[in-house]
């Protein structure tokens, strides 16, 4: 793989179990210390993409490359320079900490210092703890100990907080924020919406076996039919007969007259102009907030679906 090489190209890549076209010809590149992020609703295809790219999986047809290498043919070589967290990590209850860490680390060429690795991870006073005392979050981290003992280039992250509490959810978000700055590549699917706007530069959204829209999540939302809603309240009434802001599409007050909500295409443009015309009225504004559509949003306007569905 050369320097301007992507991490992952994915060329019509299909696969089908029997009848039934789980993947029916998706393409995409991810480059090099990139975070991409692949949504959709269970069924989707995403999972089953994943395991192709990682080598669990043969595909029917398309071309995949890797690191440069084919899952399908250079297995073995990719295996030791990827990293994979797998949505559940389950691992013998009576085997300690340290002792997961080693064996792991022996199916590689290479590893990283260990005793490091497992205080990065916060989890160095638990090294001779047996797995099945870890709590979910400790268990969690663990797996990503065990993703990271090679010093993989590219990391998969299938699901890495599922299932776990938010504050916990919070502690792994830092930790995966800590290897984007490292800028390592990594390939995240996840069914929090939150997740892939904080984490992802790009995300893909997968729905029955294709990707219907890939971009970085701030410009999904832009691309959404949604409008920005602008809400401002004033001390006093508004008045009954109000402009056409620019870019604004529609209007309305609440009960009282005092709170005026504007929806716009171009929110940016809309707030100056209202403002400005606040202004001329003698008003006295008290608050304003703008409402932006979420990432989420738009995932339920491409599918028709909640992403947990």
């Amino acid at each position: 793989m050369t320097a301007a090489s992507p991490a992952i190209s994915v060329k019509d890549l299909k696969k089908s179990y029997g009848a039934v076209q789980a993947v029916k010809g998706i393409d995409f590149e991810i480059q090099s210390g990139e975070v991409f992020g692949l949504l959709g609703p269970n069924g989707a295809g995403k999972t089953t993409t994943v395991e192709i790219l990682e080598g669990l999986r043969p595909r029917s047809s398309g071309e995949v490359a890797v690191l440069g290498f084919d899952p399908d043919k250079q297995r073995q070589k990719l295996k030791d320079r990827i990293g994979v967290c797998l949505q559940a990590t389950n691992l013998p209850d009576k085997v300690r900490v340290h002792e997961a860490m080693h064996v792991f680390a022996s199916f590689y060429t290479r590893h990283v210092d260990l005793s490091k690795l497992l205080e990065r991870l916060q989890l160095q006073e638990k090294r001779d703890a047996f797995y099945d005392t870890l709590s979910g979050g400790q268990k969690q981290r663990l797996a990503l100990a065990l993703a990271l003992v090679n010093d993989p280039q590219l990391i998969f992250l299938d699901e890495p907080t599922t299932g776990l509490d938010p504050q916990v959810r919070v502690e792994i978000h830092s930790l995966l924020e800590e290897l984007k700055r490292e800028h390592r590549t990594i390939l995240l699917t996840t069914h929090y919406i939150e997740e892939a706007e904080r984490l992802c530069d790009r995300v893909a959204i997968v729905d029955e076996g294709r990707i219907i829209a890939m971009d970085t999540p701030a410009r999904l939302k832009q691309q959404s039919r949604n409008a920005s809603s602008i809400v401002v309240t004033c001390a006093t009434s508004f008045p009954e007969n109000r402009p056409a802001w620019a870019e604004a599409t529609q209007s309305s007050l609440d009960h009282d007259g005092r709170t005026l909500t504007v929806h716009s295409r171009r929110a940016a443009a809309t707030l100056v102009d209202l403002v400005k015309w606040i202004d001329q009225q003698g008003l006295e504004l008290t608050d304003v907030s703008l409402k932006q559509p979420s990432l989420e949003d738009v995932f339920i306007e491409l599918t028709g679906k909640s992403l947990r569905e």
